[in-house]
């Protein structure tokens, strides 16, 4: 299945025939087979599938921290390590790995701080929609936007755990990555945190227009969030839909509200029991 969307210029992303297998022999896992998507810059795409569906595998992927075995991954053109040691991806993890000996503040300032040489890198990069490396935001200004204008001089231990995320978020976001990847940021969050991080996130999102890929499991939060909805299925992984989600922004909390809001829930739930079926047949 091919997720590409139609691109003007140098997609943010490019996924060219990509497999991957963990393990040798008759006990290999084929966690991902002949995936092909292509995401325009400033797009927010959302992955989801069932457990084993190669989610997380796509996104460590793009994040440089694995490579295909087959196929090709770039982001603006190039490989993911080029675009790691440039600084053009952002990744928040599940857990915020903030460092407990610091301040919020001087957490998500510490990634300006180190490699100084990802600045000329990122000039000489062909492609890019960017010319030159962005300018570094204003980080207190950011924790502000962000709801942690208190909290910035709070070690990581004194805060919630919403906190603590948001934290990470803003230090991600703080590097003004083309790319930015979100691997189930929210999930061991509650109801009300997980959406009032939704909101802040689409904030940032809004503002600085990096391109987000993010994995998921919640079909509510795929539709609020994303531009593009990518549907994936295991056994071998592979996507098996995109679905464009054609709802206005700023997407708020009347949103859930909204007729065409819950169509599109049916329609991912549609296709997400689809990719089951396909499993067990």
């Amino acid at each position: 299945m091919d997720g590409s969307v139609k691109v003007t210029g140098t997609p943010a992303l490019a996924l060219r025939s990509v497999h991957r297998v963990y393990g040798f022999g008759p006990s290999a896992t084929n966690a991902l087979d002949d995936v092909r998507l292509t995401v325009p810059p400033g797009r927010f795409v959302s992955l989801i599938g069932p457990s084993g569906c190669g989610k997380s595998t796509l996104l460590r992927l793009v994040a440089g921290l694995e490579r295909p075995d087959r196929g090709e991954v770039l982001v603006h053109g190039v490989p993911p390590a080029t675009a790691c040691a440039a600084k053009m991806i952002g990744l928040v993890p599940q857990s915020p790995a903030l460092l407990p000996w610091l301040s919020v503040l001087r957490n998500v300032t510490l990634p300006q701080k180190i490699n100084k040489g990802a600045a000329r890198r990122r000039e000489r990069i062909a492609g890019t929609e960017r010319e030159g490396a962005p300018a570094a935001p204003d980080m207190r200004e950011l924790l502000v936007k962000a709801g942690l204008g208190e909290a910035m001089h709070k070690l990581p231990a004194q805060l919630s755990g919403g906190m603590r995320q948001r934290a990470a978020i803003v230090r991600a976001f703080g590097l003004r990555p083309d790319v930015l990847v979100m691997d189930e940021p929210f999930s061991a969050l509650d109801e009300f945190t997980r959406e009032s991080l939704q909101d802040q996130l689409l904030d940032l999102w809004d503002e600085l227009k990096t391109t987000v890929l993010f994995v998921t499991h919640s079909v509510p939060e795929a539709v609020r969030l994303s531009d593009t909805v990518v549907v994936m299925a295991p056994g071998p992984g592979r996507i098996v839909d995109t679905i464009d989600v054609d709802l206005p922004r700023p997407r708020g909390e009347r949103l859930f509200g909204e007729r065409r809001f819950h169509e599109y829930e049916d329609l991912v739930r549609d296709r997400l029991r689809r990719a089951w079926r396909s499993e067990a047949a």
